[in-house]
């Protein structure tokens, strides 16, 4: 967990990973309510142009919500949390695919401190502009 008295302007942060299968895609559908064929249906992800199916974006933010509220004090730290979508996250049917969050302290005022995020996956960057604002005590 951050220390506001450990951190400084340029810091890295330590980074975390997450799973993503297709056994996940079928549960976060479920419980999300998207049931877009490109999340589960190869087929039909090929056939609009995708390598495969692909994560829901939200759920790779949802991640990086996590890999935030694991470095600070719970979810109620985070205040800000915003990115851009640049590459899909590809699930193959029986692979585990890994998604990578790192940050680096951009800003310190007083307790708050602003993040750059960066998720990667199969070395691609999934999100852009990810940034957050962390309250920390």
């Amino acid at each position: 967990m951050l220390k506001k008295d450990d951190l400084q302007v340029g810091q890295l942060l330590a980074p975390a990973s997450f799973i993503v299968n297709r056994k996940i895609l079928k549960s976060y559908a479920d419980a999300s309510g998207d049931q877009n064929p490109i999340h589960q249906d190869e087929e039909f992800a090929k056939s609009v142009g995708l390598p495969n199916v692909i994560a829901h974006g939200m759920l790779t933010m949802a991640f990086g919500g996590r890999y935030l509220s694991e470095l600070a004090d719970g979810p109620g730290s985070i205040k800000e949390f915003s990115s851009r979508f640049t590459k899909p996250v590809v699930v193959a049917e029986g692979e585990d695919v890994e998604i990578i969050f790192t940050g680096k302290i951009s800003e310190i005022d007083g307790n708050q401190i602003k993040v750059d995020i960066e998720a990667r996956s199969s070395g691609e960057k999934v999100l852009g502009m990810a940034k957050a604002l962390l309250v920390i005590n």
